[in-house]
């Protein structure tokens, strides 16, 4: 599977849990868990409880995924 494969997707982040793992609620309402890409976890960017994340998914298992790039602070227009 080449990196092509995986979708990608936009979320918020609902909850921290242990092992640098995340809940995060996708666009379209489905929550599945994620870890940070290696990148992330290298360079040290935090991710926190409201962040907006991009989220790759393999489409083999479509309840986990990797957080590759985190957008602080921003927030949807729905969003109040």
């Amino acid at each position: 599977m080449s990196k092509d494969d995986m979708i990608e997707m936009h979320g918020k982040v609902t909850e921290l849990l242990p092992n640098a793992m995340f809940r995060v609620e996708l666009d379209n309402q489905h929550q599945i868990i994620a870890y940070t890409s290696g990148k992330m976890r290298k360079n040290r960017i935090k991710i926190l409880v409201g962040d907006r994340v991009t989220v790759e998914i393999s489409p083999y298992d479509l309840r986990k995924g990797r957080v590759v790039h985190r957008t602080a602070g921003v927030k949807k227009a729905d969003e109040s």
